[in-house]
């Protein structure tokens, strides 16, 4: 049975007239009494008498519309509560991320989305290893380097990943601050290494070591980007770092960026979500997010 036809007898029979029900649901009213014809051959009873001037219930259609109208109005409203369906987000949203970048940027973001959108919580998975989205039932990862190997995930790049000389004002009252390139030469470094020495783990975030015309001045040369950043707010040396990262310590005064025209590419920052051809509320709303604190950080840069 077509289910169309019963949407359009439970508009008649509620508002007992056909012109009525046309204009509810946007028909024309021949539409309309021909739908309530087919049905009423369908089902072999008749369900309404028709008059010129009104339109009534005959027994078997009062009985039909008592059993029909709440369905109908039950079908209505769980359409209307998908999430997917909802303007405002809700729902549980489940986020896998490298460590060292849900550590130094998604508390903050994670942070922002729940107070932004109350009716949604947010599961998040910090690992090195790259999560089967689809297998694994997550709506959405931020990878640094995304690769895809199937056609079920969609990345988008958000973010360029751009690399900077940063120090703490401790080492710069101590050591000077260097005005050119070459006068970085003289200085000691926080290198964040990811050689062969390091087990490659895909998806996690990694910055090139520092130039080769530098080894003398590498005295903590460390595989954790965490203790790298630790290392040079803590005044132990010049370090090359994520601006996007760095940027909310520089403006703590934690950190002071150098050379600001000295920069290195390292890749782009993605979302990557399962492929689909409507998006979920939530997911969109929290890759926009993700966009708007990086641009948050990049204008708040001095």
């Amino acid at each position: 049975m077509d289910l169309n036809l019963l949407t359009v007898f439970e508009a008649v029979a509620r508002t007992t007239s056909f012109s009525a029900a046309a204009r509810e649901l946007r028909l024309p009213k021949s539409s309309v009494s021909r739908a309530v014809a087919r049905l009423e051959a369908e089902v072999g009873v008749q369900l309404l008498f028709r008059t010129t001037r009104q339109v009534s219930l005959s027994a078997a259609g009062t009985a039909f519309y008592d059993r029909l109208a709440p369905l109908l109005r039950a079908v209505r409203a769980a359409v209307g509560e998908l999430p997917e369906r909802e303007e405002e987000p809700s729902g549980a949203l489940r986020v896998t991320a490298p460590v060292d970048l849900g550590v130094l940027f998604l508390a903050e973001v994670v942070t922002r989305y729940t107070a932004r959108y109350p009716a949604v919580s947010v599961e998040l998975h910090l690992t090195g290893r790259v999560v089967d989205l689809v297998g694994e039932g997550f709506d959405v990862a931020l990878r640094v380097a995304a690769k895809l190997a199937d056609s079920t995930l969609v990345a988008r790049r958000v973010a360029p990943i751009v690399l900077q000389h940063f120090a703490s004002p401790l080492y710069l009252a101590r050591r000077g601050t260097p005005r050119t390139e070459a006068d970085l030469a003289a200085h000691e470094w926080v290198v964040f290494r990811s050689g062969p020495q390091k087990l490659r783990v895909p998806g996690a975030l990694r910055v090139p070591a520092a130039r080769a015309a530098l080894p003398h001045g590498a005295r903590v040369v460390c595989d954790d980007l965490l203790f790298a950043r630790d290392a040079v707010r803590a005044g132990a040396g010049i370090g090359l770092l994520p601006a996007f990262i760095a940027e909310p310590d520089v403006v703590a005064g934690l950190l002071v960026r150098i050379l600001p025209r000295l920069e290195q590419p390292a890749g782009f920052l993605h979302v990557v979500t399962p492929a689909a051809r409507h998006v979920p509320r939530k997911v969109t709303a929290f890759r926009d997010l993700v966009v708007e604190l990086l641009r948050a950080r990049s204008a708040a840069a001095p």
